[in-house]
């Protein structure tokens, strides 16, 4: 099962147009893979979100 990596809900579950179009402009949340709280740094030239279980995604 895949999670909003906003908000935290299941993706398939709702309506995430919000969730999108936030994500344009911020770092995930949520890691979309286990639904836990990433921890997120964010930087002037990005940011990078780290998940215990599955590691760092940058952006």
């Amino acid at each position: 099962m895949m999670f909003c990596d906003r908000c935290g809900l299941p993706a398939a579950e709702g309506d995430h147009t919000a969730c999108a179009a936030a994500r344009e402009l911020e770092p995930p949340r949520f890691c979309p893979h286990c639904r836990r709280r990433m921890k997120v740094q964010v930087v002037p030239t990005g940011w990078t979100a780290a998940c215990v279980e599955h590691g760092t995604t940058q952006g």
